[in-house]
């Protein structure tokens, strides 16, 4: 008898692109050829999804706010409501991922449940949904509190909530639903499970009013880099968008993750390391781009918007000075653990002035910016993804669309010809797109029967 040998696939790079409203620079709205309406105009979303689909990226990614948390004097914000926006998204493309933020300290666990299971069933097996506990101050005022929940109140609702939805999706086991027009049967009841959960934060009854979505569950994401971040992530997330700007920074997060993985019993992670791309044809006219971009934004915005992510107050940050050297986390170790961390780690390693630090973020908030041609980008993509830093990125453009064309014009064929990246889909669900296997729920109930 003849043995065939089982050979592991090969590791796939994996682009997601997070659709900023105008671009991840605030100034992109200001350009020529942008409409400042874009980020309430459904099409604008629409046209960005279907060029990140026509270069086969595996997903589109919407951050969301429940507040006002920028300066709208002067930048647009994310206004329009995710899991809406991506259903419109869903009807006008046919494979790419269509992932969505939902916050677990603002909502319950069953509106959830029901809202990204819906949206898995409405685009056929392409949602996901990013995990967050949202730290900032008018989102809080705008549920009747006066004050943010202590950084470990959050990830404790957090993780209580995200083990709740997923057992809101398994409520119904894969054949729950019959459909038997001969014998009047529509769904099997012996297969349609109560989750009867009672805990600190919640008390549900289930099951879920809908059944078992086509993925089983939504794809988990999770965007958070303090310990309480990386322990939900590791308990419940399969992939995660992180914020490191550098290489070691971001091998050692993944290796750390996965090993929190791992002793839950758990496969590994997938980390998607957010990459801010501002491309030209040379060097030279990508940095020209990059200052014209900057030059268009207020330093009043910057500054503000600077002190904002490290907690201090804006008159402290000088333009010809380094940072400050008393800096702690906001509020007690309250605020973005993630953001503060990677902006200071920017300044502090290349000794940046405010000013400095303010071009190198492109009047961005930690996360990495490369400014270079299409080339020297794909070759740090490829550095960062054959090293073991990062499975992926998620990517947010200088400006959108022109910024993703860019990327998709230039970029793209050299990692397909690299052979990392894919020349065409090889399935139709997210999962498939992300190499994730689909949750099987039998063992639940078979447990309990």
């Amino acid at each position: 008898m003849s043995r065939i040998t089982a050979h592991a696939a090969p590791r796939r790079l994996h682009l997601n692109v997070n659709i900023l409203h105008s671009g991840f620079v605030p100034s992109a709205w200001r350009l020529a050829d942008a409409d400042p309406r874009a980020f309430v105009d459904v099409n604008h979303y629409v046209r960005v999804a279907q060029i990140a689909e026509a270069a086969k990226l595996d997903a589109v990614f919407l951050a969301d706010n429940a507040a006002i948390v920028d300066q709208i004097d002067f930048r647009p914000i994310t206004a329009l409501e995710p899991t809406v926006l991506l259903a419109s998204i869903a009807a006008a493309t046919t494979h790419i991922g269509v992932i969505g933020t939902a916050s677990t300290s603002y909502n319950e666990p069953y509106n959830i449940a029901r809202r990204f299971a819906t949206l898995d069933h409405v685009s056929h097996g392409r949602a996901g949904w990013n995990v967050v506990t949202t730290a900032d101050l008018p989102s809080a005022r705008n549920f009747g509190r006066d004050a943010v929940p202590d950084h470990a109140q959050r990830y404790e609702r957090a993780a209580e909530f995200t083990a709740l939805v997923k057992a809101l999706w398994d409520s119904w086991e894969d054949d729950a639903f019959v459909g038997d027009k001969a014998g009047g049967r529509f769904v099997d009841v012996a297969k349609v499970h109560p989750v009867t959960h009672r805990g600190r934060h919640f008390d549900v009854q289930g099951p879920l009013n809908l059944p078992r979505s086509p993925q089983g569950h939504p794809v988990v994401v999770q965007a958070g880099g303090s310990p309480d971040g990386r322990d939900l992530a590791a308990r419940h997330a399969e992939a995660v968008f992180s914020a490191s700007q550098s290489f070691a920074e971001s091998a050692a997060y993944r290796r750390d993750l996965n090993t929190r993985a791992a002793a839950y019993g758990r496969p590994g992670v997938k980390v998607l390391a957010g990459l801010t791309t501002i491309i030209g044809a040379t060097e030279a006219d990508a940095l020209r781009r990059r200052d014209e971009l900057v030059d268009q934004i207020p330093w009043r915005y910057s500054l503000n918007r600077l002190a904002g992510t490290l907690g201090i107050d804006a008159e402290r940050l000088k333009l010809d000075q380094p940072l400050p050297d008393d800096l702690v986390l906001p509020g007690g170790g309250n605020g973005n653990h993630t953001f503060f961390h990677a902006t200071i780690a920017q300044g502090r390693r290349h000794g940046y002035t405010v000013r400095e630090l303010i071009r190198a973020l492109a009047g961005g908030t930690g996360h990495r910016v490369i400014v270079g041609t299409p080339g020297q980008i794909a070759d740090d993509i490829e550095r960062w993804f054959t090293g073991g830093a990062a499975d992926g990125f998620n990517l947010m453009p200088d400006a959108l669309p022109g910024g993703l064309q860019d990327f998709v014009d230039g970029v793209v064929p050299i990692l397909q010809q690299r052979g990392i990246f894919r020349t065409d889909y090889e399935g139709t669900t997210l999962r498939e797109h992300l190499g994730l296997a689909r949750p099987d729920n039998a063992q639940l109930w078979r447990k309990s029967a």
